[in-house]
């Protein structure tokens, strides 16, 4: 395999090359010599490489459910929540950094924040959260606000599990189906209805649906693991970038991403 070098030469197509290496090691760029500034940096990167990969993933299910293509979505959800696992596992590096290690190095972060992740918010976009006050830490012509503002306006996660559901012949009402995107979804006893006869049918769409469930617990173990590091790494501080810190990452515990699939668990 070759690649295309200056002079119109040939030159071939290397690990490093083929992977970029040199770009992405040259990546981290310290602002201080504190030695355990270089894990942070490497870490949230790595986070940012797992969002991006997440997304991708997220994508393809999309597709796979909207074409009815259960295998296909069963696997892909399996990537994604144990991509996640590995997220999560992540957080048990970032806790070998004690406080006094992370307060040597903290004031050179300036106004950065983990809040600021556009990648992060599209994530939450794509999996139906409609808060366009996610749009606030971003300029309206930049790239994360027209990516939050597109995965917003479009079919999330689970209006394409919806829609997979009315493929394989249960009856989903048209106003669920066709609804506003840009509007959150809430919950609802017609579709848990349907659930109730999705887990009574014991078929492919109850694997689906269970599958989503251990995404959304999966993301609830994310943010909670995410809260405690916080909060041993600074107790109650101000957060990084002036944000509220632990008090506001606990208004974020337990809010469940598909609340329907939770709610039905009472009627089965």
């Amino acid at each position: 395999m070759t690649e295309s070098v200056p002079g119109g030469q040939s030159a071939a197509l290397t690990y490093t090359s083929y992977l970029a290496l040199d770009e992405v090691l040259s990546a981290q760029r310290p602002r201080s010599d504190e030695h355990d500034e270089m894990l942070f940096i490497v870490i949230h990167q790595v986070y940012e490489l797992w969002f991006k990969q997440m997304l991708h993933e997220l994508g393809i299910l999309q597709r796979s459910l909207e074409k009815g293509d259960a295998s296909h979505s069963v696997r892909t959800l399996r990537r994604v929540l144990t991509i996640l696992k590995v997220v999560v596992a992540q957080i048990d590096v970032l806790e070998t950094m004690t406080p006094r290690q992370f307060t040597s190095f903290r004031t050179r972060l300036d106004a950065s924040s983990g809040f600021q992740s556009g990648q992060f918010r599209e994530l939450e976009a794509v999996l139906g959260r409609r808060d366009r006050r996610m749009l606030t830490p971003y300029a309206p012509d930049s790239v994360a606000h027209e990516r939050i503002t597109a995965a917003m306006s479009r079919p999330a996660v689970f209006d394409s599990f919806l829609r997979y559901l009315a493929g394989s012949g249960y009856d989903v009402r048209a106003e669920h189906l066709d609804r506003d995107f840009r509007t959150q979804w809430t919950e609802s006893e017609d579709v848990q209805r349907i659930l109730v006869q999705v887990y009574a049918d014991d078929s492919g769409p109850s694997t689906v649906a269970d599958l989503l469930v251990d995404l959304d617990e999966g993301l609830q173990e994310w943010r909670y693991r995410h809260v405690k590091m916080v909060e041993r790494t600074i107790g109650g501080k101000t957060g990084t970038g002036g944000s509220a810190g632990v008090a506001y990452l606990r208004t974020t515990l337990f809010h469940a991403t598909f609340p329907d699939l939770w709610s039905v668990r009472s009627q089965l």
